[in-house]
């Protein structure tokens, strides 16, 4: 590769060569743009993919690097850090280089972390060395400092981290920031480490898209723990002028700076729930609002994981669901003064702007009404949709509070008449039906004035059942009839395993029901219609995702203790599939 060191800056100076590896990344990106806008340095872009793929979309600076390469101030190759040759070609001729983080990790695969990571830092401080570059400037998490369980209120370097980490990126990272410190003034390579904080802005790959996707599934409307706890926060742009304030300082204050690690941050922490909510209401979601126990959501991830252990499944991403719940639940503030003191740092963006700029970049994701869903009453929801949108719906969903209060205590009374009086159905039926003529034989000699009411007279009418509602009625139970008929004969044709388990079940509850107590089985049954429908109903999404997670997993757990010749039927059957030598289920 060509090496380009003579071209002349605006200001009438050679340009230094840089460059920045990893530059197709979410930080990466950031600081290519601000390099090139700056105009005092030739950039060498130096990623793992293949070729560079430039988006037509301007928002992440694609433009500016399309019109650098095209006048020669830039240039691009690719590079994997686990081969030193390729290194060695990235970086010769250069001044500076900028270690930033690696993208797309195989998270699950340890040695592939373990190369890319630490073995990519050793492979690039040996190639820095080789080719006598004066500065390696490594971008390091924050999360190199936490255990995953303390609290961390304003922070600064001088706390030692224990080696007792998070997850395993946190702990390999955490050795590659040591090797790159430890690197420093050793063949005249200076270095230094920065480590900023919940990085987000425009082209963030995790954090922000994470907001997203728990804000489609309907998660996001819980905050875990009491909500309260603080975070710092670091807009990339901020990021970007702190890589480049290092590498500045460790010319002018080589002594304070050379060999440190620094905390990058806004400058302005803020509750984390309180940046969620920011983020997601500024895209059209709903503002997180119920509270879940922290420690709750602690044993459900634990027994997400270990499910996920015994099936040897991917499917769910424990890491990232056990580092969010670090973040939200727990207190993670830094001590920021260094930076400012040693290498001339201060934010170039609020954080107000930066979560401004950051929705406007994500407009893409954005959902077109906060609470469209709730306020769109002509969409039935699946319970009203189960109910059959009639009279039973609208009561079992409390469309009228007055007239299913009224029906609920009916129903009560009746449950207490025929259930709990202690008397035979027989005798109850009797004293009810005696009880019912003794009113209206009551209320018809009354009469026509009480006072100052009037005592209106019960029309025949009311007691006819018209010819329609016999009809509906006969046609319902012929309908259950032919469902019932059409269910038996597609269990004796060995049809239908959804069908077959469904009757199965179906049937032990009955049996249970006939054992135990009819009574306490009815009295559930009045209470569940009441409140079940009506919470399905308004935590429609957050129900079905768990439902299908648990689904998914039980099913998952269930076939891998499935006999070998039952495992055959199934596959055969279509209930289960082979993928990659292993059994899986179709749920997707």
């Amino acid at each position: 590769m060509a090496i380009v060191d003579d071209l002349i800056s605006p200001g009438g100076g050679q340009r230094a060569c840089v460059v920045v590896l990893g530059g197709r990344g979410f930080l990466g990106r950031s600081l290519v743009t601000r390099l090139l806008q700056l105009g005092d340095w030739i950039v060498r872009v130096a990623d793992s993919t293949h070729s560079l793929q430039l988006d037509a979309d301007s928002n992440h600076g694609d433009s500016v690097l399309r019109d650098a390469l095209a006048s020669g101030f830039a240039s691009y190759c690719q590079v994997d850090v686990r081969d030193p040759s390729q290194i060695t070609k990235a970086v010769e001729g250069s001044s500076v280089v900028f270690y930033m983080e690696a993208t797309d990790l195989p998270k699950h695969d340890f040695y592939d972390c373990y190369m890319l990571i630490v073995q990519g830092a050793k492979n690039v401080i040996n190639a820095c060395r080789e080719c006598k570059v004066r500065q390696l400037i490594y971008n390091s998490p924050a999360d190199v400092i936490f255990d995953g369980s303390r609290d961390i209120c304003n922070r600064d370097e001088s706390f030692l981290c224990h080696w007792k980490f998070a997850d395993m990126l946190s702990d390999l990272k955490a050795q590659a920031e040591a090797l790159v410190l430890y690197a420093n003034n050793i063949g005249g390579l200076l270095t230094c480490a920065l480590r900023p904080s919940n990085v987000f802005g425009p082209g963030d790959t995790q954090l922000v898209p994470f907001l997203v996707n728990l804000a489609r599934s309907g998660w996001a409307k819980f905050i875990i723990g009491s909500g309260d706890n603080m975070s710092d926060f670091t807009y990339a742009e901020n990021v970007t002028h702190a890589h480049i304030c290092a590498a500045k300082a460790l010319d002018s204050q080589m002594i304070s700076v050379a060999g440190k690690a620094f905390f990058i941050t806004n400058l302005e922490p803020m509750k984390f729930w309180e940046f969620v909510s920011l983020i997601l209401e500024g895209l059209g979601y709903q503002r997180p609002s119920i509270k879940v126990p922290a420690r709750i959501v602690s044993y459900v991830l634990l027994v997400v994981e270990w499910i996920r252990e015994k099936l040897g499944s991917r499917k769910y991403n424990y890491d990232i669901s056990a580092r969010f719940f670090h973040l939200a639940s727990c207190t993670r503030t830094f001590n920021c003064s260094a930076a400012q003191k040693y290498i001339g740092y201060s934010p170039v963006v609020s954080l107000e702007d930066g979560i401004r700029l950051t929705i406007e970049s994500f407009s893409h994701l954005a959902k077109d009404s906060s609470f469209g869903r709730f306020l769109n009453f002509e969409d039935q929801s699946k319970a009203e949709k189960l109910l059959g949108s009639g009279k039973v719906s609208d009561i079992l969903l409390w469309r009228d509070e007055k007239k299913t209060f009224t029906c609920f205590v009916a129903l009560v009374l009746l449950f207490y008449w025929f259930l709990l009086s202690g008397k035979t159905f027989a005798s109850s039926t009797a004293n009810l039906l005696l009880l019912v003529t003794t009113i209206l034989y009551g209320y018809a000699n009354l009469p026509p004035k009480i006072s100052s009411f009037n005592t209106p007279k019960i029309s025949l009418s009311s007691f006819e059942i018209s010819e329609n509602s016999v009809r509906d009625s006969i046609m319902s139970i012929a309908c259950l009839w032919n469902r019932g008929h059409h269910t038996i004969r597609s269990l004796a044709q060995g049809e239908g395993w959804n069908k077959f388990f469904q009757v199965v079940l179906f049937l032990y509850f009955v049996k249970r029901i006939l054992v135990e107590s009819l009574a306490v089985a009815i009295g559930l049954a009045l209470v569940f219609a009441f409140t079940a429908f009506f919470v399905y109903e308004q935590y429609e999404s957050e129900i079905d995702g768990l439902t299908a997670m648990l689904f998914s997993l039980t099913k998952g757990l269930l076939t891998s203790y499935v006999p070998a010749s039952m495992t055959s039927f199934l596959q055969n059957k279509g209930v289960l599939r082979k993928e990659n030598g292993k059994v899986v289920n179709d749920e997707k």
